[in-house]
């Protein structure tokens, strides 16, 4: 490696080829499980259970989790929180006042 810099192989994120196919027949198929799973959900004739079970294997791909965040301040301290309260003099003579 050159100064921690990649300098060949695979790009980083990108897929391997067999990957890459596999998908594409699949997508090419017609349909794909995810969309399998839709249209049970979609389905009002089928059983409450059968859709919510469904709706439950769809889920991650349609709405990823969240990851989880830590709020710290600085070095893992609390955070500080400053609040400032300014006054005015408001002159009763004034017109705006």
């Amino acid at each position: 490696m050159a100064a921690g810099k990649k300098t060949g192989g695979r790009q980083k994120g990108s897929q391997n080829i067999a990957s890459v196919r596999k998908a594409e027949e699949i997508a090419s198929s017609g349909l794909t499980p995810l969309d399998y799973m839709l249209s049970l959900l979609r389905d009002e004739t089928r059983t409450t259970e059968c859709r919510f079970e469904a709706a439950k294997a769809a889920a991650p791909y349609i709405h990823p989790r969240l990851n989880a965040t830590t709020h710290s301040g600085p070095g893992g301290e609390p955070i500080q929180s400053v609040h400032t309260i300014e006054y005015a003099i408001v002159d009763p003579q004034h017109p705006t006042g």
